[in-house]
């Protein structure tokens, strides 16, 4: 039986502690949906954005393409690194600190790339871009289960992948659109504009969630001893395993299509952005139906349908990409993995995060700095074996989404999962 703490759903938010003091009124679920979708969307944009310059960064720099891809995977290190330690900061001072104070670094960080000229320099300062970028997702997730739990969590995490997929179908465009009429640095003011605007919101519309009888005890101690509970519980273990894994088949697909798109079969910025725009329109879409989904159905079962089918689809795309079908079949392959991933995010911190309401930070902390540790790991193998090959992208989807489905049924459990955790229909 993996470790439980109740689960009371706080639907409205808690008193107010001393720091949390104001000038605004309690937000509409309307108003914390946008404002947490924001926070969420820094870290897809961060990462998406300046995609479509890889070809561009190689030759400004002269560098490779490997060399480029190890700035992707300094930002993957950087957001789990941000996520681990902001969010069990934020378990023992609250929210709302944190995440001001790390959304202004965010800003000066980027307006600090703008004049990188260096491989190795672009590398660092991206690895200190995703850390600080991290707090945005981290913490609002927290703040998510702070304020809601069951089916309405379910469901307003579902609705904020509405928000997120919103972020990579514009990414890759903006960025086009940087390069269009500007130099590639040119990203990362916008990155900067975003990430000011963030901090304006933050301080006059993020109320404190977490009150002070929640928070732990500060120090390095209780952050440990906090650690360890998740990592002696099987089932979260289980699911951090999953997420992970399933997510390494979308960085598969992030790190490698810039290269496969515009190299291989010769698409032009522009339109490599519409089709990177496809794949997230699919995920949002299934991320909206899992939306309706919870209500009716327990989400441990959708995804003991959904990832099995994920292990279909990667198949069915290494099979079109070994007989060359071309690029009609990579693009229906990839959205409809992206689909199945639609499936996969909003329930994994559902589950995972049911159990741990005392320490939420922590607990989406591990979730979400798995998923960026396992994608940096997956972005230099993809490299390695081809970065402009789809036969690569897709074996790496294979072999993450097969694990996938073999943590979830051998440490999570879904039978376990369905029988221990309540579900409330709406």
């Amino acid at each position: 039986m993996p470790f439980q703490e109740s689960s009371t759903p706080h639907v409205t938010g808690p008193s107010a502690s001393s720091e949390s003091m104001t000038p605004v009124r309690e937000p509409s679920r309307l108003s914390r949906l946008l404002l947490f979708g924001a926070l969420v969307a820094i870290g897809p944009l961060t990462i998406d954005m300046y995609l479509a310059a890889f070809p561009t960064i190689v030759s400004d720099l002269n560098t490779t393409e490997s060399a480029v891809q190890l700035t992707l995977t300094a930002t993957l290190v950087g957001l789990a690194l941000g996520q681990l330690t902001i969010g069990a900061i934020s378990d023992a001072v609250g929210r709302r600190i944190p995440l001001i104070t790390a959304l202004s670094a965010f800003v000066l960080v980027s307006v600090s790339i703008t004049a990188a000229d260096t491989i190795n320099s672009l590398i660092i300062l991206r690895f200190l871009q995703g850390f600080t970028a991290a707090a945005g997702m981290v913490l609002s997730q927290a703040m998510v289960r702070d304020l809601y739990s069951g089916s309405v969590m379910a469901t307003f995490i579902s609705r904020l992948f509405l928000i997120v997929g919103v972020a990579p179908i514009l990414a890759p465009s903006i960025g086009a659109q940087f390069l269009h009429f500007f130099e590639w640095h040119s990203i990362f003011w916008g990155l900067a504009i975003f990430g000011l605007v963030l901090v304006g919101l933050s301080l006059f519309m993020v109320k404190e969630t977490l009150p002070t009888e929640r928070r732990s005890a500060k120090g390095p101690k209780p952050v440990i001893a906090s650690y360890g509970v998740l990592a002696r519980d099987r089932r979260y273990v289980g699911l951090v395993l999953t997420a992970a894994t399933a997510m390494g088949a979308l960085f598969a697909y992030i790190s490698s299509a810039p290269f496969i798109f515009q190299d291989l079969y010769g698409m032009s910025t522009q339109e490599y952005a519409l089709v990177f725009a496809a794949g997230a329109g699919s995920l949002t879409i299934t991320s909206q139906i899992n939306g309706s989904l919870v209500k009716r159905h327990h989400p441990a079962n959708i995804m003991r349908i959904a990832l099995p089918v994920g292990v279909v689809v990667a198949v069915a795309l290494l099979i079109a990409s070994l007989l060359d079908l071309g690029v009609v079949a990579t693009v229906a392959g990839v959205m409809a993995i992206m689909g199945v991933v639609g499936f996969i995010m909003p329930n994994s911190p559902v589950i995972a995060l049911n159990d741990h309401a005392r320490r939420a930070g922590a607990a989406a902390a591990v979730l979400g700095a798995s998923n960026f540790v396992f994608g940096a790991i997956i972005a230099p193998i993809s490299g390695a074996f081809g970065a402009a090959s789809p036969v690569t992208m897709a074996g790496v989807m294979v072999g993450c989404l097969s694990a996938s489905t073999f943590f979830y049924w051998t440490l999570a459990r879904p039978k376990d999962i369905v029988a221990t955790m309540e579900w409330e229909r709406a």
